[in-house]
């Protein structure tokens, strides 16, 4: 693994992962390139922001569960040969249901240069401590569609509070936000802002 580069398990104790693009739980309906090990790897300043952010959630009873944070570039050039394969309906209810493959790039919900590949940016969710189930969100990781975007309109109020307190925790944690998806958060001071990287996860 690259200088700089951790396990963010090991840098944030006790938190949570499940990283889908390492299963066949995701858009592409199966484990996807670089994706060897079912762990998330980030820079150790998005741990140590991700750790104020823990801290900062579990003052208002939620844990943070992580679903991806590096996403080596290989793994990008396998969405993008993805979206240009004939559609076999596998995941597009749940992932894309009104758009076609192509259209997940067009609509920014995947980039050809994303910001996961330098290290700094993560999809994830809250839980409940006390029961451990996941904060409903109106919306599962990855629905590319309108009702995943900020401010979305057709979801419960319920929905939408853990969606603010998300978001009011990332941000006051150094976090930018990305307006199509509720589930994506970018360190504002990421360390390596133009370097797309390469290495598989391990």
């Amino acid at each position: 693994m690259k200088d700089d580069f951790v396990f963010v398990d090991e840098f944030v104790p006790g938190i949570r992962w499940d990283a889908k693009y390492a299963t066949w739980d995701n858009f592409a309906g199966k484990p996807v390139d670089g994706y060897v090990a079912n762990r998330i790897v980030g820079t150790k300043a998005l741990c140590a922001a991700l750790e104020r952010a823990q801290k900062r959630a579990a003052s208002l009873g939620f844990g943070l569960l992580l679903w991806d944070g590096y996403r080596p570039q290989r793994a990008v050039d396998c969405f993008l040969r993805w979206s240009e394969a004939p559609e076999d309906g596998r995941t597009k209810l749940r992932h894309y249901p009104n758009i076609l493959r192509p259209e997940v790039f067009e609509r920014g919900y995947v980039a050809a240069r994303s910001g996961h590949s330098r290290g700094s940016t993560v999809d994830l969710t809250l839980y409940d401590l006390t029961t451990g189930e996941l904060a409903p969100m109106g919306g599962d990781h990855d629905l590319m569609d309108p009702i995943s975007h900020h401010g979305a309109k057709g979801i419960a109020p319920a929905e939408a509070r853990c969606r603010r307190y998300l978001c009011s925790i990332m941000e006051d944690c150094g976090f930018d936000r990305y307006d199509c998806e509720w589930w994506h958060y970018t360190l504002k001071d990421e360390p390596y802002p133009d370097t797309y990287f390469d290495f598989p996860i391990i």
